[in-house]
């Protein structure tokens, strides 16, 4: 039977659909906004699996189809998903993981982007069809959730703004959450203050509490009877058992400052409580192991909220320390080293010229980047084995946090004409990895005398909640990180905000603990901004050597054609100065050159080409023919006048050849200009008269051998 419900978000028809389509997944919804349209499947196993993990897919995929286009690829189908179909589908990952119940089935949530107007954000509307999706089936969920996207124009708060409104706006946040609270966030802003991020978080959750509403309507009438969430069962005799054998120990190895000792120490531990036990208990190592996880993270919970000490021996608000290398590598652009405690990153950055911009091809149709920031995650940084592949969702999702987070102070192309890429190499990892990136890339583009508004710092922030006692942690470690109940970065300027992301692994966080939050992570940025300064207080003044020297020019769009020259021949033969010139439609003209004497020589030639003859203004021109009546004169590329015959000489001339021929070049000036573009031109303007005023004198006669 089906079942649709619908609503007005954001002054645009919202519906939600099931059981006409995908009716052998577990649970489907058939979303709407406007004409955007996406399918979402959430099907589950009926077996447990053995995986010591929640088996849990989310895959998000765009049709091209759904937008009237064709892929632009060779196979003209679509192929592996693109960067922003793994960002969108890791966000979606991230909101709806911790709210599953049967932990050991495996799950997929399908996302299909079947209908796209190009002013619906298809993702946002994915996010709440995965939530309908898991509630319309027989799959335990806590939700529902909702998800909407937040802009700011004109200090007036946006609800899910359309494309076109998101180019005005200030603010970019996509905000989920429950009825309690706030569940996952990620977004940029332009050094918006705290409070005000604070305020569209309020402004969201009143938002997502309609959409919740608005799901539990449909679930109510099509909902399918969930299944039965079994009982942990607990070995007591088991549990006892470690807990005499691994307690004191735990504590023991949880006090030690440095990681690698702290996890030599539980490593060897967790052997020997499994050799001990494993006469008495028999193939339950893996029970082993889960109870000794749980004391670990009981009492790494328990020093923080009852000793306000940390595993590493931080206060609760201290940050690790910091060190900074500029510099480091000689032939580089850019480059620095960041290091925070056992975090490090390696930035580098690389100026190019308009040929080198990024391509994505999308939904919305084929655009190109001049500003990116790609992040690398070796498995050496945490001291691991693993084969290296292609970026993973985690790679990609922090590389595209850390560039929105530093894109606001990036210079706009056409004050700063560079392509500009920035490397995050993480030599070492103990969390907020993300957030070294981001001032690592700050420094390095400092350092390559990109003219950036002002550096960005990142920092992480955690949470540990038992009950109602909770302490927010500042510079959060991995262990805090994995055995806490938040992962909250942001970055910011010293003016503002710009980038903001939220995990947690609770049902949902309370603005108290946000503000605090907030708080928590603006003295951080001060702090490390502070030693960011310190290292390098503003970009060079000079680009590397190195470095591509690229100047520009804005033409009239109706000269483009003379740039370019017939088949290309003009632009092919200002090249051959050993130069690169690209040509924008808009009439910008990028020329990139190693060495700055072509770069000079180029930019002429092109002046000279779509350079207006002015009058008053003086060329060297060439004689291109010479008439009876006066010579026609080439003063720019294109561009002839007629210096008559009574305007070569002061005095009376016979035959033009007698002072011009063809091939000769000569100093001209524009006396004239007609309403048809003709042009008159004077030499005899630039030549002193005769001292005796004899202007009558006729050219050619005898003695006269000018």
């Amino acid at each position: 039977m089906v079942e649709k419900v619908e609503m007005d978000l954001g002054g645009r028809p919202l519906s939600i659909e099931t059981g006409r389509v995908a009716k052998q997944a577990n649970g489907a919804a058939w979303m709407r906004y406007g004409d955007t349209i996406v399918l979402v499947a959430a099907v589950a196993n009926k077996e447990a699996s053995d995986v010591p993990f929640f088996p849990l897919t989310v895959d998000y995929r765009e049709k091209f189809y759904a937008g009237g286009r064709i892929p632009g690829n060779f196979f003209k189908r679509e192929g592996a998903p693109s960067t922003a179909e793994k960002l969108h589908a890791r966000l979606i990952d991230h909101q709806i993981r911790p709210l599953f119940q049967l932990r050991n089935v495996e799950t997929m949530v399908m996302v299909t982007v079947v209908s796209y107007d190009g002013e619906n954000d298809a993702a946002v509307l994915a996010m709440n069809g995965a939530s309908a999706a898991v509630m319309l089936s027989d799959i335990p969920f806590e939700g529902p959730i909702g998800a909407v996207r937040i802009g700011r124009i004109d200090g007036d708060f946006v609800v899910n703004p359309t494309n076109s409104q998101r180019e005005e706006s200030d603010m970019d946040m996509v905000i989920s959450g429950n009825r309690e609270g706030i569940i996952a966030v990620e977004g940029e802003c332009h050094e918006i203050p705290e409070g005000e991020v604070l305020e569209a978080f309020s402004v969201a959750h009143k938002a997502i509490c309609d959409v919740i509403d608005f799901q539990q309507e449909l679930i109510d009438r099509a909902g399918k009877p969930k299944r039965e969430v079994p009982e942990p069962e607990f070995n007591e005799a088991l549990i006892t058992a470690v807990k005499d054998m691994a307690e004191q120990r735990v504590k023991d190895a949880n006090r030690l400052p440095v990681k690698e000792d702290r996890d030599g120490a539980l490593s060897q531990l967790s052997k020997d409580v499994q050799d001990n036990l494993a006469e008495a208990y028999p193939e339950m190592e893996g029970e082993i192991s889960d109870e000794l996880d749980s004391i670990v993270k009981r009492d790494m919970r328990r020093m923080v909220l009852d000793e306000k000490r940390r595993i590493d021996g931080r206060a609760i608000d201290e940050i690790r320390p910091i060190t900074i290398d500029i510099g480091v590598l000689p032939r580089a652009h850019g480059s620095a080293i960041f290091t925070r405690g056992q975090t490090q990153a390696l930035c580098i950055t690389t100026l190019g010229s308009k040929m080198d911009t990024r391509m994505v091809d999308d939904l919305e149709g084929k655009s190109f980047k001049s500003f990116m920031l790609d992040y690398n995650f070796p498995s050496f940084s945490v001291g691991e084995v693993r084969r290296p592949g292609a970026p993973s969702r985690r790679d990609i999702g922090h590389g595209a946090l850390a560039e929105k987070a530093i894109e606001p102070v990036v210079p706009a192309e056409e004050h700063f004409p560079y392509t500009i890429r920035v490397v995050s190499e993480i030599l070492e990892s103990n969390s907020s990895s993300s957030m070294a990136t981001v001032c690592g890339g700050s420094l390095a583009l400092m350092d390559a005398g990109v003219p950036i508004k002002c550096p960005v710092a990142g920092a992480g922030v955690g949470l540990i909640i038992e009950g109602d006692e909770w302490e927010v942690l500042t510079d959060i470690l991995g262990a805090e990180d994995h055995l806490g109940d938040m992962d909250l970065k942001i970055t910011g300027t010293a003016d503002g905000v710009t980038g903001v992301q939220m995990d947690i692994k609770i049902g949902g966080v309370s603005f108290e603990i946000l503000e605090e939050a907030f708080n928590r992570a603006r003295g951080a940025l001060n702090f490390i901004l502070d030693k960011m300064q310190e290292a390098i207080p503003a970009p060079r003044e000079e680009l590397s050597r190195f470095a591509p020297l690229i100047q520009s020019i804005k033409i009239d769009q109706s000269k483009i054609g003379i740039v370019i020259g017939p088949g290309g021949k003009t632009i092919r033969s200002i090249e051959e100065l050993g130069v690169t010139v690209s040509v924008d439609d808009d009439g910008l003209i990028t020329v990139t050159s190693v060495d700055a004497e072509a770069g000079e020589s180029a930019m002429a030639m092109i002046r000279a080409l779509v350079e207006d003859p002015e009058v008053g203004q003086i060329y060297e021109g060439t004689v291109k023919r010479v008439t009876d009546f006066g010579a026609f004169i080439e003063i720019l590329p294109g561009k002839d006048g007629l210096c008559h015959i009574s305007e070569l000489e002061h005095h009376r001339v016979r035959k033009v050849e007698d002072v011009l021929k063809e091939g000769d070049s000569t100093k001209v000036k524009v006396i004239g200009i007609d309403d048809q573009g003709k042009i008159r031109l004077s030499r005899k303007v630039l030549l002193d008269p005769p001292a005796d005023g004899g202007g009558e004198k006729e050219s050619g006669g005898k003695g006269d051998r000018r």
